[in-house]
């Protein structure tokens, strides 16, 4: 009877928490299956009838999406390739040097709103005549990817057990050898967790894009941002746009939620 009531009650527990978010997608699911008068309707109609796929096509008649899905794709596999570069070294160098004040200063960066560098970047960018471009968009995504995985990867690598490396070593390798052919194996499934947070917090990004890109340069978020007008806001494209955005992200967290999870287990274990 126990295991029974903790079953239900780990199952309600699961529900509380899951169905705000399971509500919020699948009532944008709703709208951007219904017409605009159904979705203005009162009381609201929750199940499309019959369901309509025009909004998907509005998207896509409004905006270059195709473009800015490249665009999105070349910024956020850039910039997370690159954080991946920057940030798996410096974790694995604060990590075994101890350096506590250099992990604080990864912290500050990473809970730091990412607003707050917009202004003296932009004005760097605009100086260097850089911007309407891809390249300032990858370079203001680096702070952001570039802490997350500094500060994943340093977890990872404490946790690693050190005998190994000094055993390394002491056979005559190089500190470098040590972290390319002991921690760097060992510390893939880290490296897999900081992957896919850096890709979806860059993809997810809006604000550098909108204000850094051109016409030309704008990414999938910003494309959600031009479905809203000044006479009236069209939930039904609107809703459409968001769920084009989020479909890769939901997919590749999906597709990666064992790996998501073994990685964070892995990391949590000191000396695992």
């Amino acid at each position: 009877m126990m295991r029974i009531l903790e079953k239900i009650g780990f199952a309600a527990a699961v529900l509380i928490l899951v169905s705000p978010g399971a509500m919020v997608f699948l009532w944008m699911l709703s709208l951007a299956l219904k017409t605009e008068l159904d979705n203005t309707a009162w009381p609201p109609v929750f199940i499309p009838d019959p369901p309509v796929w025009d909004n998907f096509l509005s998207v896509f008649a409004r905006n270059d999406f195709l473009l800015y899905t490249w665009n999105s794709v070349v910024t956020s596999f850039t910039a997370t390739g690159l954080a991946l570069l920057i940030g798996v070294p410096a974790g694995y160098g604060i990590a075994k040097m101890r350096a506590t004040r250099a992990a604080m200063l990864i912290l500050i960066a990473r809970i730091t709103p990412g607003l707050s560098y917009l202004i003296p970047l932009f004005l760097l960018f605009q100086w260097l005549g850089l911007t309407g471009t891809l390249a300032p968009i990858i370079i203001t995504h680096l702070v952001i990817t570039v802490p997350i995985v500094v500060w994943v990867m340093i977890g990872f690598f404490e946790g690693l057990p050190g005998e190994l490396e000094e055993a390394a070593l002491v056979d005559g390798a190089t500190i470098w050898q040590a972290f390319r052919h002991v921690a760097f194996p060992l510390a893939r499934p880290g490296i897999t967790v900081a992957t896919i947070l850096s890709f979806i917090f860059s993809w997810n990004n809006f604000i550098f894009a909108m204000v850094l890109a051109g016409r030309e340069t704008r990414t999938l978020p910003v494309a959600v941002n031009n479905m809203l007008t000044f006479e009236q806001i069209s939930w039904g494209p609107l809703a459409a746009a968001a769920l084009l955005v989020t479909l890769p992200v939901l997919l590749l967290t999906l597709a990666a939620q064992k790996q998501i999870i073994a990685g964070l287990t892995a990391g949590g274990v000191k000396g695992g």
